[in-house]
């Protein structure tokens, strides 16, 4: 059987596992040009809850009754494709399922000597593909620059601190924890950290970049953007690959007071750039990405975290957490064993 977790309704503000449903179904045989899997490890991320939503984006919606969409990481059980062969290692985007049966064209090979299996969906996958290209296209860390990076321990953030060390620059990331502050100041090697939820948050950032901001990465929006703003130096870079401060919101009204006629004025008179961007319109850069992350965490200059959850039927409350911050880590599913440990 294949055991799938579909999209049962949308939500209204926060998810509650009331909008998800679990269904078995007998294995779908593949057909010429499909492979049979068994996923291993499966990702879950802050961008889910966006498919959720019956909403026109960059991406097409999870419809109601569909499988809950994630990239994975699974082995070849059955083929019925040249491209791969029974127990390869592959990673592509087959959703919240066990065994699910897909086209060989959207997969791609994994080698299980290269790192543990479950990079491949985090810091060699989708996350660290992320940071890369923002750092790379559009941050443009120089020597001497401060980086502030929010969600600063998630698979995101963590890897695009890392990568501003490398090139020089002072890092200060913001997290939700001290735990997690801890963390990144004492494992990934950031000059600084700062929790939001402190009641002195705007003032201990401040005191984190005495030489104001160069270099935003915003994963996360509202008071972390807030503060960071009026400490934004000429000439600052924003890229901007998620905000999920808003992700459960009902409404996109900022509150009581319009920061629009500000920013656009720091837009114009410090001469910033804010760029949105989807990693996926940059997987040309795939590969790129991967040898030269490969190559830093070989080096010592990268390091990562990993926070597994047991089991595909503990998917949804994980998920529901995840967009709370209760995760460490890049947060992933164990689904079935890994056979390589």
């Amino acid at each position: 059987m294949n055991t799938k977790i579909l999209l049962n309704e949308r939500p209204n503000g926060e998810p509650t596992l009331q909008n998800f449903k679990t269904v078995k179904v007998d294995i779908k045989s593949p057909e010429e040009g499909e492979v049979l899997l068994k996923t291993i490890y499966m990702s879950l991320d802050p961008y889910m809850r966006g498919r959720m939503n019956d909403a026109k984006s960059y991406a097409k919606p999870v419809g109601i009754g569909e499988v809950m969409e994630a990239g994975a990481l699974s082995q070849v059980i059955e083929s019925k494709s040249n491209k791969f062969k029974v127990g390869d290692f592959v990673e592509g985007r087959t959703g919240w399922q066990d065994n699910p049966t897909v086209s060989a064209n959207d997969l791609r090979l994994i080698d299980p000597t290269m790192a543990p299996l479950s990079t491949s969906i985090g810091v060699l996958g989708m996350p660290g593909t992320t940071a890369y290209v923002g750092m790379h296209n559009f941050a443009k860390p120089q020597k001497g620059e401060t980086l502030v990076v929010s969600a600063a321990s998630g698979a995101v953030g963590a890897t695009v601190g890392q990568i501003g060390k490398i090139f020089g620059c002072r890092v200060v990331g913001v997290a939700g924890s001290e735990d997690k502050c801890n963390f990144t100041i004492n494992e990934l090697g950031f000059d600084d950290c700062v929790n939001y939820k402190d009641p002195e948050f705007a003032e201990k950032l401040k005191a984190a970049c005495p030489e104001g901001v160069d270099i935003y990465w915003e994963n996360v929006g509202g008071i972390t953007f807030d503060n960071v703003m009026p400490l934004l130096n000429d000439y600052a870079r924003i890229p901007v690959c998620g905000l999920i401060s808003l992700y459960n919101a009902t409404s996109l009204k900022g509150g009581e007071t319009d920061r629009l006629p500000l920013l656009f004025r720091q837009i114009l008179t410090k001469r910033m750039m804010i760029k949105g961007f989807i990693v996926f319109n940059h997987y040309d850069q795939r590969e790129e990405s991967i040898i030269a992350l490969s190559n830093w965490i070989k080096e010592g200059k990268i390091k990562y975290k990993e926070d597994f959850v047991e089991g595909l039927e503990n998917a949804p409350n994980a998920f529901i957490g995840l967009l709370n911050g209760k995760n460490f880590g890049k947060l992933v599913v164990k689904v079935n064993p890994d056979p390589t440990i």
